[in-house]
């Protein structure tokens, strides 16, 4: 068995992520890395242009998924979603544009150096890649900056990120980044600890054969992916049973890492400051995981970008910790 050493994780936050499916690691960020992104995510917000702008809205209902070709689009691309609260039944926003904005996606670390260099370039983070060792060879698929924006800032239902990053097997991971305090009132992340193993993945988000988007079961559910030792998994059932979520406050440049498995959501923001966050996911690469046309998400400016230099020569699924 390779010996491994950790570059930047403790042997706790990777126990932690295993047996919770995620974790949080406090200022992964400096100050001045996030002022950085702060500035840009305001630069972005004041070039959004109303009049040109099909204005489409965000919106996570099963029944009302964006679907449109701005949204099916974007993968190499920097575009703007809407808040459902921010326009009216004629078509009109009813906040300024700049607290209109649900989120801005899915090319951010693609086309904006800023957001290209935590997401791509960043040497804590891909140790921190290699601590997991979740993947062999990960891609970064998809960016985001998530705005919740004050009074209207939307919940998000559970959900698990597999469903909407689908892989076979399941590869999804997410890196959430505070850049702003998140807290009870303004909609911080809360989880069901353990779900990641006793959570199948059984439907999948998809392009439609005619047009926008949907959900398709999946008819042999998916076991999530988790070496986790039985006593562990029999203790982390039923705690996930019991549906005790948990919410995770944040300072900014906090982690949180997601495994692609565990149940999540957040509340609707009910205060008056926002809570800005920049997120993005990762999956495996081929021969390690299949990714297919039938996906939302395509890429259309060649593969997905690699995060290591080195594959990681074993994942934790063969590996004891």
């Amino acid at each position: 068995m390779v010996q491994h050493t950790l570059e930047y994780l403790s042997q706790e936050q990777v126990h932690l992520f295993y047996r919770n499916g995620y974790t949080r690691i406090p200022a992964f960020l400096s100050r001045d890395e996030v002022n950085s992104l702060l500035l840009r995510s305001r630069e972005l917000l004041d070039q959004f242009n109303p009049e040109d702008h099909p204005l489409t809205k965000f919106t996570t209902s099963d029944d009302n998924h964006v679907g449109d070709d701005y949204f099916l689009n974007s993968g190499d691309k920097i575009r703007y979603f809407l808040e459902e609260g921010a326009v009216d039944k004629d078509g009109h926003l009813t906040k300024e544009k700049t607290k209109a904005i649900n989120k801005i996606g899915h090319g951010l670390h693609l086309l904006d150096p800023v957001f290209s260099k935590v997401t791509l370039e960043n040497k804590g983070l891909k140790s921190v890649a290699k601590d997991l060792r979740f993947h062999r060879d990960p891609v970064a698929l998809q960016s985001m900056l998530i705005f919740k924006q004050p009074e209207i800032g939307g919940a998000v239902p559970e959900h698990n990120d597999s469903t909407f990053l689908y892989t076979s097997p399941p590869t999804a991971l997410g890196f959430w980044i505070a850049l702003e305090r998140c807290t009870e009132v303004n909609g911080a992340l809360t989880f069901l600890p353990g779900s990641h193993l006793v959570t199948p993945i059984t439907k999948r988000f998809v392009r439609l054969p005619g047009g926008g988007t949907g959900f398709e079961s999946i008819a042999s559910p998916l076991p999530p992916k988790s070496n986790t030792s039985r006593a562990t998994k029999h203790a982390t059932q039923s705690s996930a049973a019991e549906g005790k979520y948990i919410l995770e406050t944040c300072e900014p440049g906090d982690l949180i890492i997601i495994h692609g498995s565990v149940l999540h959501k957040s509340e609707r923001n009910i205060s008056s400051q926002t809570r800005y966050a920049y997120t993005f996911h990762m999956i495996d690469s081929p021969p390690h995981a299949e990714y297919d046309e039938k996906n939302w998400l395509q890429p259309t400016m060649g593969p997905f970008p690699k995060v290591l230099d080195v594959p990681n020569e074993e994942t934790i699924s063969t590996c004891e910790f």
